[in-house]
């Protein structure tokens, strides 16, 4: 491992590439401390060392974006916006023909959805800052994470003048727009895929405060005990992660001019959890909804809030609820169903193979193809929707629990990310060496 690690760094392309990474990655996190204008550092600061523990509304977009949510940075949207932005192109090729055109068009075509995801995301960074600094500005920031609310979070911007308000909101838009430049920069010139890398960076720059606050409030034996479960659990997802379905595929022999092409033997890998971590996204997402309607609904004249708002705030705010537990496990089920079959044809792929002469041995090409790929498709999913609903339980019942916070630096979406990201990364770096040394980095 330490001889695979050296040739790294002796190889020159190879030790200019992470060089590059490196030094955007530090970009990108400096980025993230650097205050918008007519942010008040000093009370932002306060606010965050006096909510270190909460919970709540904003805590998935936090979470994104390495803190810079509520440090109200230049950063402070993250990567957050392109994530939803290339969600929506995504699912937008089932409801829009053009799209989907696009998406079969190969390299060129692939090329035009990217750039509309790049103006979706601008859209998107100039609603989302909007509604930040609204909320900044109305001081309900802060109190919105159930968190302590000091006087100083009711003063977090130093001019609430629309001309500030519109340069704050210029700020942070380009700080969106930058972000996915450098991702974009990493994927060109670096190692790896610049966007999950710049996710990964954000996730694990969370670490090592979440861990350090479990060892403040819980103690050492805690702390100790929630080291071996994350190994544990670290463990276990890389072995899912990898776990696939190899469906045989053979490709007969054909004769094109004086050539004979086919005759070759591969496989369709289906993995077991083929969503990624984009029904948890999704189902955190929608559970923020009732506590942000509720929010809204607070009434700010002291007066008693309504019956609906107080059971709203009591079973799906904090996140330790049996209820909401049981809601967002439900939620990450039918949605990985939901991503799976969004991205997975299997009649485009039945069609494809009797295309090039390819079949499944004992199923005839065409429809029986099909619907043989849709039965395994269908029972490798269930596992792989519960293996996704439990990893995201597990912050929740870290809450519950030991009382740890909701962002459990071994759950949820941040494990999933840190963990596949991880991988990816050291296979690219795996193949690099191999091309170069004859020997990669993993044996």
């Amino acid at each position: 491992m330490f001889s695979a690690i050296a040739r790294i760094f002796k190889t020159r392309d190879l030790r200019r590439k992470i060089l590059f990474t490196l030094a955007i990655v530090a970009i990108f996190r400096l980025g993230s401390f650097i205050p918008a204008p007519f942010v008040d550092y000093s009370n932002v600061q306060q606010c965050i060392a006096a909510n270190s523990q909460a919970t709540g509304l904003y805590q998935l977009v936090n979470l994104f974006s390495g803190g810079a949510l509520l440090q109200l940075s230049i950063f402070a949207l993250g990567i957050m916006p392109y994530i939803t932005a290339a969600i929506i192109v995504q699912l937008l090729r089932v409801v829009i023909p053009h799209f989907e055109t696009l998406y079969k068009e190969g390299q060129q075509g692939q090329a035009k959805l990217t750039q509309y995801t790049r103006y979706l995301t601008i859209a998107l960074g100039v609603l989302q800052s909007t509604t930040l600094i609204t909320v900044a500005r109305s001081g309900a920031l802060f109190s919105a994470t159930g968190g302590p609310s000091l006087p100083q979070c009711q003063n977090l911007l130093t001019n609430d003048s629309w001309w500030s308000i519109a340069l704050m909101i210029i700020t942070m838009t380009a700080g969106t727009g930058l972000i996915m430049w450098l991702g974009e920069l990493i994927t060109e010139r670096g190692i790896g895929n610049g966007m999950s890398l710049l996710i990964f960076t954000s996730i694990a720059a969370t670490f090592p405060g979440a861990l350090g606050i479990i060892f403040e409030t819980q103690g050492v034996n805690t702390f100790i005990m929630v080291l071996l479960v994350g190994v544990l659990i670290m463990g276990l997802v890389v072995f899912v992660e990898q776990s696939q379905r190899r469906i045989p595929v053979q490709y007969a022999k054909r004769m094109v001019g004086r050539r004979m092409y086919g005759g070759q033997s591969t496989y369709i890998p289906i993995k077991v959890n083929m969503a990624g971590v984009v029904p948890v996204i999704f189902a955190s997402s929608l559970l923020y909804l009732p506590a942000l309607v509720a929010q809204f609904n607070m009434p700010v004249d002291g007066t008693a809030p309504a019956d609906w708002v107080l059971w709203v705030q009591a079973n799906f705010t904090t996140g330790d609820h049996p209820l909401y537990m049981l809601v967002f496990f439900l939620l990450i089920v039918g949605f990985t169903y939901f991503y799976v079959a969004i991205t997975f044809n299997p009649e485009d792929v039945a069609d494809n193979m009797k295309k090039y002469g390819g079949f499944i041995p004992g199923i005839r090409a065409g429809r029986p193809t099909a619907e043989y790929l849709d039965y395994v498709l269908t029972r490798i999913t269930f596992p792989g929707s519960l293996y996704l609903g439990l990893i995201a339980l597990i912050p929740l019942i870290a809450l519950a629990t030991v009382g740890a916070n909701q962002n459990f630096p071994f759950g949820g979406a941040s494990i999933l990310i840190i963990v596949g990201v991880g991988l990816e990364t050291v296979r690219q770096i795996d193949a690099q060496l191999q091309q170069r040394h004859y020997e990669g980095l993993i044996r």
